[in-house]
């Protein structure tokens, strides 16, 4: 057993269609919003690759039409398994434009509903993600910073906590603000997206993602747009608690 399936989503953004094509057509670009290090070979026959942990495909771009569309994706697998990514983009009046996303393939198995709850909200995230990268940081290029958490055994507990130490309340709304230290350095941003497998932050100089990773740990997934690597910073803030229960110390 198993299903087709399709998922689109609409994103207006006051951008023009070669910055939304150099968000999701160029490596740093990709780097930017999506997730881990990523890498195009351009043009009819390239590929998009991207490596986050021990997760690294390489898919075959299927459409190159500079500004107006690009599409990539698996080869089914023996199972019949797939999955492809399309986007499609729309000028409008005033340099803004509209990005269409298109995810569609199979998902085998008898599990395919879990597996696919879990990819909706993950594409979500991404979409949203890339709404605010259009909206707030054109023109600036980030440094992807993967942090992953140990196992939680206790998600309730764990959102509740990570929500403490980001100094929001337990139920964070979109539009909430944040206050927390990394590094030695106080932050301050808006709540940008939430949802039952992540927490989004935006700050003058990030993209801040909380994810629950399908590993069953939770995973942090920034975009950093300084020149500065923060991976250690973050690591040292992620391992100050203990997403089994309770605090450490909030600060490293």
């Amino acid at each position: 057993m198993g299903r087709d399936f399709e998922i689109t989503e609409e994103l207006p953004v006051d951008a023009s269609p070669e910055q939304i094509w150099d968000a999701i057509a160029t490596g740093p670009g990709i780097d930017s919003w999506f997730m881990g290090r990523n890498e195009v070979v351009p043009g009819p026959g390239g590929t998009v690759s991207t490596a986050f942990g021990g997760y690294a495909p390489t898919l075959p771009i299927t459409a190159w039409e500079p500004g107006h569309r690009l599409a990539y994706g698996d080869e089914p697998a023996p199972d019949g398994r797939f999955v492809a990514y399309e986007f499609l983009i729309e000028g409008r009046a005033g340099g803004s434009a509209v990005v269409r996303t298109v995810t569609s393939g199979f998902l085998p198995g008898d599990d395919w509903a879990e597996e696919f709850e879990a990819m909706g909200l993950g594409l979500a995230l991404f979409h949203r993600t890339l709404a605010e990268y259009l909206t707030w940081f054109l023109g600036r290029t980030a440094v992807p910073v993967t942090v992953f958490g140990p196992p939680v055994a206790d998600w309730p507990q764990a959102w509740r906590l990570l929500h403490g130490a980001l100094g929001l309340p337990g139920t964070p709304r979109p539009g909430d603000e944040a206050s927390f230290t990394v590094g030695g350095v106080a932050r301050g941003g808006t709540v940008y997206h939430v949802s039952a497998h992540a927490l989004a932050v935006r700050t003058p100089d990030a993209l801040y993602r909380f994810v629950r990773g399908f590993t069953g740990a939770m995973v942090a997934m920034h975009h950093q747009f300084t020149t500065t690597d923060e991976s250690t910073a973050w690591q040292s803030w992620w391992d100050t608690l203990d997403w089994a229960g309770k605090p450490t110390r909030s600060t490293p």
